[in-house]
């Protein structure tokens, strides 16, 4: 009797100022984030590397080129018939700019250990970043979009979509002169678990209308949490 009734019990709601709020606010530090992690030159996640790769290949801030790679990502949801919310926009939109706007203030120290102690200060507002801006609900990051949308749309498991687009971007930042190194790995190992702890704890509860829609795209990004880096 008590466990029906409190099944019943409808979930609190969240005033739409607070899951505005939350959601640019996460997006800003993700992409200040972003800027500390590649500011310490000790390796970069798979997306960042593909886009320092081809800025410094191209000649254009990494930040515009962060933008540049997420309109093609979100191009490539037209086929695989997915929705972009408008957190997938505005990440799109706002991560790339808050990148070279942190580059501008954060010089690359000369210390090994305190190039370290940046980058684990970046990964660190990475994952509070993430589950701030996932857990407004507003959508999960294009990139996260990609692999789930493909596996909807193919039956690929999500791990093997993961494995395959990040190994290709990693692969070709590379070889276009981006920073791969333990921060790489340390990236890899860590910020999978990191989200974990971080977004349950800061997802909102979702309005009625929305709750179907929005929830299939927080858990679609729960599905691969090391796949958000690099302006998700």
């Amino acid at each position: 009797m008590t466990s029906t009734t409190a099944a019943t019990i409808p979930a609190r709601t969240v005033h739409p100022a607070r899951r505005w709020a939350q959601l640019i606010v996460g997006l800003v530090a993700y992409g200040a984030a972003v800027g500390l992690m590649i500011s310490a030159e000790v390796g970069l996640d798979p997306w960042t590397v593909f886009a320092q790769g081809w800025s410094r290949t191209v000649g254009i801030p990494i930040g515009i080129m962060t933008v540049l790679i997420g309109i093609v990502v979100l191009l490539l949801w037209i086929p695989l018939k997915q929705r972009p919310g408008i957190g997938t926009v505005l990440n799109v939109i706002v991560v790339g700019p808050v990148i070279d706007l942190t580059l501008l203030v954060v010089d690359t120290p000369e210390s090994l250990v305190a190039r370290w102690v940046v980058f684990a200060g970046g990964l660190a507002l990475l994952a509070l970043a993430t589950g701030l801006y996932i857990g407004a609900g507003f959508g999960p990051g294009p990139r996260d979009g990609l692999m789930t949308g493909a596996h909807a749309r193919f039956g690929w498991p999500i791990w093997a979509v993961r494995t395959g687009v990040e190994v290709t971007v990693l692969a070709t930042g590379w070889m276009l002169g981006g920073t791969v190194g333990l921060g790489t790995v340390a990236f890899a190992l860590l910020i999978g678990p990191m989200v974990g702890v971080t977004l349950p704890r800061l997802r909102l509860p979702e309005a009625p209308r929305r709750q179907r829609g929005t929830l299939r795209g927080t858990d679609a990004t729960q599905a691969v949490p090391g796949g958000t880096g690099g302006g998700a």
